[in-house]
């Protein structure tokens, strides 16, 4: 039987959960349709996190960004919906969604979204004394 988009994400136990390493994933096929006209939108997402005790399965992430072809969302929204649905699932040490998307109508954008553990300790915009700047918040 063919697989079928989903919403479900699935993971499996850090195999080294006492080192810090980045996992980097590329996706150079993600749809969904514009809100306002219903047409296809195209992006490129790059993934980049650092787990804690949770990895993201791979099949299960290309089943969940499938999930999206047939929805409408604007770019802002979609990326920040997909990295809050990859934290809920991974809980991660940090993690980063960057989203590509293809030109349409003469404009090009991206959208960068970032979540970290230490950002949560903070209230919102509170500064970071040892970076020495205002934490970005998604």
């Amino acid at each position: 039987m063919p697989s079928q988009p989903s919403k479900q994400l699935e993971t499996f136990p850090n195999p080294n959960p006492e080192r810090d390493y980045e996992i980097k994933f590329e996706s150079p096929e993600f749809t969904c349709l514009c809100p306002k006209t219903g047409q296809p939108d195209f992006a490129t997402l790059h993934i980049t996190y650092v787990p804690d005790r949770n990895c993201v399965e791979l099949k299960s992430l290309k089943l969940y960004l499938w999930s999206f072809r047939n929805e409408g969302a604007f770019h802002e929204a979609v990326t920040n919906k997909i990295l809050d649905d990859l934290v809920a699932a991974t809980k991660p040490r940090r993690m980063e969604v960057f989203a590509d998307f293809y030109v349409r109508g003469g404009i090009h954008t991206t959208v960068r979204v970032r979540y970290s553990q230490a950002d949560i300790c903070q209230a919102p915009g509170e500064f970071h004394e040892e970076t020495r700047e205002f934490p970005f918040k998604s």
